[in-house]
């Protein structure tokens, strides 16, 4: 049996996932589908990372998302309203570059590994 409609309360939500200058919580995780939101410190930049096979969708909610990633010229900047696509295995990070707290929420799909920290990537960049 499936399980029934429910509602995931904001108190409700578990930190999960760690990547450094991100809190992540998880609302749920199924096999192939993981929800949950993130928050960006003002000026934090993440570790770099990737999330296995999971295609990733971000939706910012409030204050302005960077992200940098692998075989990408600079980088791009979400604000509230705009939407980022990941796609599976993109080695990338994100960053806050205002002094308000960036916040999106996340979805992924592909039941991998939500999230493979690379420290060794830092070197090569």
């Amino acid at each position: 049996m499936t399980e029934p409609v429910r509602v995931i309360r904001e108190v409700d939500l578990v930190a999960t996932d760690p990547t450094s200058g991100m809190l992540r919580k998880k609302a749920f995780e199924l096999p192939i589908l993981w929800a949950g939101r993130v928050e960006t410190q003002p000026g934090a930049v993440s570790g770099w990372h990737h999330h296995d096979r999971n295609e990733t969708s971000l939706y910012v909610v409030s204050g302005i998302l960077r992200l940098e990633f692998d075989g990408g010229d600079g980088y791009l900047d979400a604000e509230a309203g705009d939407f980022i696509y990941v796609p599976a295995f993109t080695i990338h990070r994100e960053s806050n570059p205002t002094d308000e707290v960036s916040v999106a929420v996340i979805a992924r799909a592909g039941g991998g590994i939500p999230t493979v920290n690379v420290e060794d990537y830092l070197k090569r960049s």
